[in-house]
């Protein structure tokens, strides 16, 4: 059985940074303090969990608890609804994302998502755009240390509803620390740019990269050519 993952921002769903922006703009709401930077790789990870904790930790000195950090999300996912609900049509999916989704949902594979971001504030952003994924091959960056920890815990869950060992994992993401995560885990990989800066990732290693899912004959030659990140 095969295993296919994807990241959420930037490759099954755009917002141009507004979804960072009301990260941002939530925390400033909150806590009354400037949030320092949406350039995820001023962070140590690029997790909601990892970069909020080091925020609050240059702010405050201390760990934000866990409750804490669920009255954070709380809030958080309000201002992601409203954003929608005030402009729905900034807030979209990759072209042809949900329906390459669906056509996957009808093979022998099998779908996860492996997010760097909260769970339930990207079940939101998948909902708007119709993408919907087993819950159980669903995975964010809740409590976990790093993107490799939210792998894991998606193939975990996919070897164990397959039985066993899986015959092949691909992960789709958009950004370096994706390719930086796969590198790490020896994971096939497959860019996605949908911008068309096709060469950001090829630079740094990614040897298969697409814009976008709106010709499912080459998303599927894609992932068929799927490898590692080189170093």
């Amino acid at each position: 059985m095969e295993l296919i993952i994807f990241d959420v921002d930037g490759t099954l769903v755009y917002s141009d940074k507004r979804d960072s922006r009301v990260f941002a703009k939530t925390y400033e709401s909150v806590y009354q303090k400037p949030f320092p930077s949406i350039d995820w790789r001023q962070f140590p990870h690029v997790t909601d969990n990892i970069i909020f904790g080091t925020v609050i930790r240059q702010h405050f000195q201390r760990t934000p608890s866990a409750e804490e950090t669920a009255d954070f999300q709380a809030i958080y996912m309000d201002a992601l609804r409203r954003e929608r609900q005030k402009q729905p049509e900034h807030f979209r999916e990759v072209p042809g994302a949900r329906q390459a989704i669906r056509q996957l949902q009808q093979t022998d594979r099998l779908i996860g998502i492996g997010t760097g971001g909260w769970k339930t504030p990207a079940h939101i952003k998948l909902s708007h755009v119709g993408i919907t994924v087993e819950d159980r091959l669903f995975s964010g960056g809740d409590n976990k240390p790093n993107r490799e920890a939210i792998l894991e815990e998606t193939i975990a869950a996919a070897e164990d509803l397959n039985g066993g060992a899986l015959s092949r994992i691909v992960y789709l993401g958009d950004a370096e620390w994706d390719v930086a995560t796969t590198r790490n885990l020896q994971i096939d990989f497959v860019g996605v740019r949908h911008l068309g800066d096709l060469d950001t990732l090829h630079a740094i290693g990614a040897e298969t990269v697409i814009q976008d899912y709106t010709c499912y004959a080459t998303f599927e030659a894609a992932l068929q050519a799927a490898r590692p990140p080189k170093k």
